[in-house]
């Protein structure tokens, strides 16, 4: 059977063209749409779909408590569909907390030449939502795009086979769907001390300031989004801006951040097999590796080559997340040292941290 899809948005015309776009998927089909979440409330009941899209900004109510109470009252798949602005940012993550499984941008209605290209990630977020595990939402108190060829790591950076005389310890983390709420688990958990932390998560360039600040606010280490050329330093989490690949890199007797325009790898710019790829390289036994929830594949030839580097490495066990893509397939390639729910993956990483002897580091 088809996906069935409820499409709630204000604007007449992004309701049909996000239609026309669903339509075309052989797998999916439009039941119904809805100017504002009375209607769509309705309409929830007599066409019971599978997937919705939620506009972030809408009149008569707020989307944010139609979301909220949604996942309380029937919780189902839910894609925010959002405008790249500050503000939409912001909601589109708060969104994320209370729930929703994935985001996408708004689409320009003059981007005739770049529809194809929306209209593959928008039916991929769909396809992704259909088959997520719904998390319970939190009380309220992610443009990567796709291409036709699937390139390797190979087309930003080479792979290296180096020894280390540094013991300095460093974390890796990638994820994508359902990453956002994953990655403040872990990072909230993390100690003031605790070695720098380099992130590839999919997500839009507008999006990760705001999703860095946010996390920064909530965490006892300092959350940024990575510049080019910075020091990697301890207590610090550094997030690859969006439509660009984040790499680690070595300058004398320090790790830097390193910033590339290259080609998308494993369809995804950033990508997290470029940044695990170049950990590999620079680290080797020095780094510690974490592949959360996500779909696809990106992230599992580079887990993989950590692990031969002497990496130790984690993935996000099935139980706890969103979508078991980037895991599952990471662990397929053989490249996994542990398995593990989101709530333990931070205490293993600390255990891992303190049995290598690193200085001043608490459990």
């Amino acid at each position: 059977m088809p996906i069935k899809v409820l499409i709630i948005d204000d604007s007449a015309l992004i309701r049909t063209l996000l239609s026309e776009i669903i339509n075309r998927q052989p797998d999916m089909e439009v039941v119904g749409t809805a100017p504002d979440p009375l209607v769509a409330r309705e309409k929830i009941k007599t066409l019971n779909p599978d997937v919705l899209t939620l506009d972030v900004e809408m009149p008569k109510m707020d989307g944010l408590v139609f979301l909220e109470k949604l996942m309380r009252l029937r919780p189902m798949p839910v894609v925010m569909v959002s405008s790249l602005t500050e503000k939409s940012s912001s909601i589109t993550l708060q969104a994320l907390e209370l729930g929703a499984v994935d985001f996408v941008t708004k689409p320009k209605i003059d981007i005739r030449n770049g529809l194809q290209e929306y209209a593959q990630e928008l039916a991929e977020k769909i396809r992704g939502a259909a088959k997520a595990r719904l998390r319970q939402p939190v009380a309220r108190n992610a443009a990567h795009g796709t291409v036709e060829q699937k390139n390797s790591a190979d087309v930003v950076l080479a792979a290296e086979h180096r020894t280390f005389a540094t013991t300095e310890k460093i974390i890796l983390l990638g994820a994508s769907t359902g990453g956002t709420e994953a990655l403040k688990a872990f990072l909230v958990d993390m100690p003031p001390d605790c070695p720098g932390i380099l992130i590839t998560q999919h997500m839009p360039e507008t999006f990760t300031k705001t999703f860095a600040k946010r996390l920064d606010s909530l965490c006892r280490i300092a959350v940024k989004e990575a510049e080019h050329g910075e020091r990697v330093l301890p207590g610090h989490a550094y997030l690859a801006p969006g439509n660009r690949h984040l790499l680690l890199k070595r300058s004398g007797a320090n790790y830097v951040a390193e910033l590339s325009d290259g080609p998308a790898v494993s369809r995804h710019r950033p990508s997290v097999d470029v940044l695990f790829r170049s950990a590999a390289n620079c680290a080797g036994k020095n780094a510690i590796a974490v592949i959360m929830t996500g779909m696809g594949d990106d992230g599992a030839a580079g887990m993989l080559e950590m692990h031969q580097a002497g990496a130790h490495t984690l993935a996000q066990d099935e139980q706890s997340c969103v979508v078991f893509g980037m895991p599952r397939e990471a662990i397929a390639k053989g490249g996994v040292d542990e398995i593990a729910p989101l709530p333990e993956l931070s205490r293993r990483v600390s255990a891992w941290l303190s049995a290598q002897g690193k200085r001043g580091f608490r459990v």
